[in-house]
């Protein structure tokens, strides 16, 4: 079970902070800009969302996995595997 869920502001809705505090699961979500009443969040655990994010973004610069080609989730996992095996040896050679 996660510690936590992250979000962005689209999912700022009553009900889902609602639901995962019922599993006892933190939500970590920003609220809107126009929410009238305010919510907290945990910006430092907000930021790794970010990471996240363009971690799929230089996924998705492989076909297979922007268009999910694979229809099992075991193939798709695999493609994503080796997508950032590719990523993680430029590192690698750079060093």
């Amino acid at each position: 079970m996660p510690d936590a869920l992250l979000a962005d502001k689209g999912y700022d809705a009553d009900a889902i902070p609602a639901d995962l505090a019922d599993r006892k699961i933190e939500a970590v979500i920003p609220g809107q800009s126009n929410r009238r009443v305010k919510i907290g969040h945990d910006r430092a655990i907000y930021k790794q969302r970010n990471r996240i994010e363009r971690m799929f973004g230089h996924l998705k610069i492989n076909r297979a996995i922007a268009t999910r080609y694979d229809q099992l989730a075991n193939s798709f996992l695999g493609m994503v595997h080796l997508a950032t095996a590719r990523c993680w040896l430029k590192f690698v050679h750079a060093a």
